[in-house]
């Protein structure tokens, strides 16, 4: 079974995660896919190990995630290896980006073996916990294909276990027939709510999926959004000030009381802020102060 009251959930049956998480997508720039912008090394580190000093045994990466002088999954290493035993870590195939940092054409299903291979080399594991195979407009009809291909790599010992991403209800279906899925991780949060969002919620929840939202601090403008309508923004501030917490803190408990299910991956740089995230998963909200931010519809 899986268990929200003490704030874990048991990923794919076997892997106990805590709700709140970390990305890692912010540790090798200032700015996201920036290959301009660099982050400070021993800082990034500091935040890794802090975080896990905190119980985050969460965290979500990418061969893609780099600038020019740092990379997401070595970070991770240089930090945390060797690694701790109940540490899950999280990447995902599909997007790629060239040596340049400029984002190149997708990943066919014949590639991943190289991508997935890739990842275990920079990460220096001999299997990859979960795989995220993630999709856009173009590759959403090819999700089987993709899957399939998981799944064969799965097989060979490579891969623990396939989570799917950029995905709405029916391309997880066509995923779930070639693959058992045990996440799924979209953009979501509040005020970065979108139609379907609900219905692919509730099948999540029915079939035991995590669903792992990325962007859940960020609102509707993107890295630094606003919490969505005037209303929303009002209530954020109230809510915020009535639990002495952070408007960020609030966007993250807002997102974790959508369903004992839903996880959370927050990005940052700032060790400050993982000590502000993980404390954001003992906030508490009524049901009233869910209402007063937004509800999510189908």
């Amino acid at each position: 079974m899986n268990n929200s009251d003490d704030g874990t959930w048991l990923l794919g049956g076997d892997l106990p995660v805590r709700r709140i998480g970390l990305g890692a997508m912010r540790l090798p720039g200032r700015v996201a896919f920036d290959n301009a912008s660099v982050a400070d090394r021993a800082r990034s580190i500091r935040v890794l190990r802090r975080a896990v000093g905190l119980g985050v045994n969460h965290i979500d990466t990418a061969a893609f995630y780099f600038s020019a002088r740092r990379s997401a999954n070595e970070l991770i290493g240089a930090a945390l290896a060797p690694y701790p035993d109940d540490l899950v870590i999280a990447t995902k195939v599909g997007p790629r980006r060239d040596r340049a940092g400029e984002w190149a054409e997708w990943a066919r299903p014949d590639e991943l073996r190289g991508d997935v291979e890739e990842n275990l080399r920079q990460l220096g594991r001999d299997r990859l916990d979960v795989v995220n195979m993630r999709v856009n407009e173009r590759t959403s009809p090819l999700i089987a294909e993709y899957v399939g291909e998981l799944a064969r790599l799965r097989d060979a010992g490579l891969i623990r276990h396939i989570g799917v991403s950029g995905v709405d209800v029916a391309a997880l279906d066509a995923a779930r027939k070639e693959a058992p899925v045990v996440c799924v991780q979209n953009p979501f949060g509040l005020g970065r709510t979108r139609p379907g969002d609900a219905e692919l919620l509730r099948a999540c929840a029915e079939s035991g999926i995590a669903f792992v939202p990325f962007f859940a601090i960020a609102g509707g403008g993107g890295h630094e959004g606003t919490a969505g309508n005037t209303a929303e923004v009002a209530a954020l501030s109230e809510i915020a000030a009535a639990h002495g917490a952070t408007p960020a803190q609030i966007r993250l408990a807002w997102t974790l009381h959508q369903g004992p299910h839903v996880l959370a991956i927050p990005g940052t740089g700032d060790p400050d802020h993982v000590a502000q995230n993980v404390a954001a998963g003992a906030i508490r909200l009524t049901p009233q102060e869910v209402r007063a931010l937004g509800t999510v519809t189908g």
